[in-house]
């Protein structure tokens, strides 16, 4: 009778084992891509709405160190800017036109 009760009580926990292993396996997931392509572009071929920007008070100081042109999935495009001054660096995202862009 002792080795019957053990042997179910074995089997059940098993059991419970076996089915905690399959609940944590099926697992669903979303993966989303936000594609965007960059460009280099020198900072002497910046537009000249751009380039009057930096020059601004806003940007009094700053020195560019890298411009590139970004294209988005939906063919919006504007300029990811690099900046220093002494050792602070900053990236700002202006349009065609200079104006700041999230």
């Amino acid at each position: 009778m002792k080795k019957l009760i053990v042997s179910a009580f074995a089997l059940s926990l098993i059991s419970f084992a076996s089915v905690q292993a399959n609940t944590f396996t099926e697992t669903t997931g979303t993966v989303i891509t936000v594609t965007q392509e960059k460009v280099a572009v020198k900072p002497e071929d910046l537009p000249e709405a751009v380039k009057t920007t930096l020059a601004g008070d806003a940007y009094a100081g700053w020195e560019v160190t890298g411009a590139f042109l970004v294209t988005k999935e939906d063919n919006s495009q504007h300029f990811e800017i690099s900046l220093k001054k002494g050792e602070e660096t900053s990236t700002v995202n202006l349009d065609k036109d200079g104006k700041k862009v999230e």
